[in-house]
């Protein structure tokens, strides 16, 4: 490993791709010293409360979100002179009957050469009406958004398994989909305006979940990159939206008859209640369905009646429960501004209702083999797709103290193949099984009892339960006032009963009408004022590796470096931030680096990352290199000898956004330096 030593100052060490190594100049904070490895201070703006206010002034006359979710997503938008009206996508062609299409299918649908054919319903449904062994050549994608998620090791080449076995790249899959909301969203708004500059005028919003990690993040801003959505040069014009927070800012905005109080209204026959905490339901609700009628939304020009009635510092979860994954954040009220301030680090995990749906594939399993599903997915995909799709209505009807059995509907495919493998018929099978509750109906349909399904959804509950409740333990989330209850998933009564049983007495349970599209209505909210959440919690402890004077007994020997007679220590871990740490929007961690050559044009500094504040060096368990932030500086004309100025370049990063950004300045000439941070090509 090469290094570049500075007597009296801390050296960064570089990694072995080659570069030479920059040297941080010594923090300028009183009482820090030379001899242990000290962290320089989040360097806040003068008035970081006001900055985080001021509305800056904005080229954009038009914000357009899309809710990329895993099962279902949808595009809505604001004219920057008319705010308070958030105007939904038009009607998507296809749908199912009972489900509101407000949004639609996660579903890409790609032709035998790879190329773009439909997304949506019109996906689903033309992938649908496939010959099965044509449909076997064709690339259909559904609930891809988890592949990101799950993904250890995502980078730009990561590849997504169609469900005919055929892989392609992510990205390209993600651009695709992308560019579909792009082309749609420019349509209608020149549709209402035809004189719009598409180019300058449109500021894009894109949702991930809060738990994603900065490669995820990073990933969709480059499938954005790549759909056309923006240029790379012009990052500004995308902003990276984070589920719950969007769910949370536009829950400020809610009037009480657009709430249901699951504290104050216990679910009655199985159902969710009808009637709100507001006496005026009856007229809410005619306004509410004109409202969607018309596809636009107005929204309170301050904050919504339950808001006003709270005061400064009390607190509140969001739990966004979608298809893929629970998000889990906790906000703190402002005043007077009704900024937000995050109480501790975004939580959550694959818990979505998607976990359902496995269930039930693993119940056909018990049932029929699983070595048959196995077979039968990959022979008969677009069958397989039409069962999903019957579960799907069924497991939306599903409710805690429902008597009925529900009727799930088998393809007739399903049945005539089964017979062809096993030589018997699906009746023969159930009755054979172990599975209870569990039986076949003459219409040619599996019966479920209320007890199955209730098996189904248990497994899936129960973790969203349990993360709550840990999450309420902890020390920094006391005095929790209300808990809303967002994402898809939400709509289920089964959701909604445990959730309110397990937590009604501890807080009040609430959730907004129209549920499945809170998260896409904030999210526009958060494109028209991107410094609402003025305080957010690091996710992780970040740093980067430096030298520092070694000293005996404190150091291990085998981190002793010796160079030109001095004793160094390597593998130092330097923080930037500490995971966990409340950084304010604006403010940023300054540091300052110096080229280890006259004529370097190229500074790599690695980043490391951890899940824990308690560590030293980067060779520490659970320490990973997570990215590069690379420097790229003009040649200049620099004086040599000895008494020369080296070159100083000054980089600020910032952990305050819903992104990790970094920005350079050279010192000497105050000319802005190309600085870039890149969590995918490790």
């Amino acid at each position: 490993m090469s290094t570049f030593l500075d007597p009296g100052m801390h050296t960064l060490q570089i990694g072995t791709n080659g570069e030479s190594s920059p040297t941080p100049s010594p923090p300028s904070s009183p009482g820090m010293h030379n001899e242990s490895c000290s962290i320089a201070p989040l360097t806040p703006s003068q008035s970081p409360r006001n900055e985080a206010r001021a509305q800056r002034p904005t080229s954009f006359s038009v914000v357009v979100a899309i809710d990329f979710g895993t099962t279902s997503s949808g595009y809505a938008f604001s004219f920057s002179n008319d705010p308070e009206a958030i105007h939904m996508m038009r009607k998507w062609e296809g749908g199912d009957p009972g489900v509101a299409n407000q949004k639609t299918p996660t579903s890409l649908l790609l032709t035998p050469e790879g190329a773009f054919h439909s997304f949506g319903y019109t996906a689903r449904d033309y992938y649908h009406d496939l010959d099965p062994e044509e449909a076997r050549d064709w690339f259909y994608f559904e609930k891809f958004k988890m592949k990101i998620h799950s993904t250890s090791d995502l980078t730009m080449k990561t590849e997504l398994e169609a469900v005919n076995g055929k892989k392609v790249q992510a990205l390209e899959v993600f651009a695709h989909a992308l560019r579909f909301f792009k082309q749609h969203a420019v349509q209608e708004l020149k549709d209402q305006c035809p004189s719009l500059q598409e180019k300058d005028a449109i500021r894009w919003v894109i949702t991930v979940p809060a738990i994603w990690k900065q490669p995820a993040k990073q990933f969709m801003r480059e499938a954005a990159y790549k759909a056309g959505l923006v240029s790379p040069a012009n990052p500004e014009q995308l902003l990276i939206a984070l589920e719950p927070e969007a769910a949370s800012i536009y829950c400020r905005k809610l009037r009480l008859n657009q709430l249901i109080d699951l504290s104050c209204k216990p679910l009655a026959n199985g159902l969710a209640p009808e009637l709100s905490i507001d006496s005026s339901f009856r007229q809410a609700r005619e306004q509410l369905r004109r409202s969607r009628h018309s596809r636009t939304f107005l929204v309170e020009s301050g904050v919504g009646e339950l808001w006003s009635e709270m005061q400064a510092g009390d607190r509140y979860i969001v739990a966004d429960c979608g298809g893929g994954t629970v998000d889990l954040t906790v906000h703190q009220i402002e005043q007077p501004q009704g900024t937000l301030k995050e109480l501790y680090k975004a939580s959550g995990g694959p818990y979505g209702a998607v976990g359902v749906d496995l269930a039930f594939e693993t119940l056909l399993g018990q049932i029929f083999g699983e070595d048959f599903i196995a077979t039968f997915k990959a022979k008969r995909p677009a069958a397989w797709v039409d069962l999903t799709i019957a579960f799907e209505a069924r497991k939306r009807a599903a409710a805690p103290f429902r008597s009925n059995p529900l009727n799930v509907s088998l393809p007739f495919s399903f049945i005539d193949f089964y017979r062809r493998h096993r030589g018997q018929n699906v009746e023969t099978a159930l009755k054979r099984s172990s599975v209870n509750f569990v039986k076949w109906s003459s219409q040619g349909m599996l019966r479920m009892s209320s007890e199955a399904m209730n098996d189904l959804f248990q497994p899936t509950v129960s973790q969203i339960i349990r993360h709550i409740d840990d999450l309420l333990k902890k020390p920094d989330v006391k005095g929790i006032k209300f808990l809303f209850l967002v994402g898809g998933f939400a709509e289920s009564a089964m959701l909604q009963h445990a959730v309110q049983s397990a937590f009604g007495s501890l807080c009040r349970v609430i959730i907004p009408q129209d549920v499945g599209l809170t998260i896409l209505k904030g999210a526009v909210l958060f494109g028209l004022d991107p410094t609402i959440v003025r305080v957010r919690r690091s996710p992780l402890t970040y740093g980067v590796g430096v030298l520092n004077k070694f000293v005996e007994g404190k150091h291990p020997k085998e981190k002793l470096l010796v160079k030109e007679g001095k004793n160094w220590c390597t593998d130092i871990f330097e923080k930037f931030v500490s995971v966990d740490q409340s950084v304010a929007l604006g403010e940023v961690v300054q540091r300052s680096y110096c080229p280890a050559r006259v004529g370097q044009r190229k500074i790599i500094i690695n980043i490391y990352c951890c899940a824990t504040d308690e560590v030293v060096y980067i060779t520490d368990p659970g320490v990973r290199k997570c990215g590069t932030i690379s420097l790229e500086l003009d040649e200049l004309d620099e004086p040599s000898g000895p008494k020369s100025r080296r070159r100083e370049i000054r980089a600020s990063m910032q952990f305050g956004d819903t992104e990790l950004k970094v920005a350079a300045m050279d010192v000497r000439t105050s000319k802005t330096v190309r600085a870039a941070i890149d969590f995918l090509s490790n």
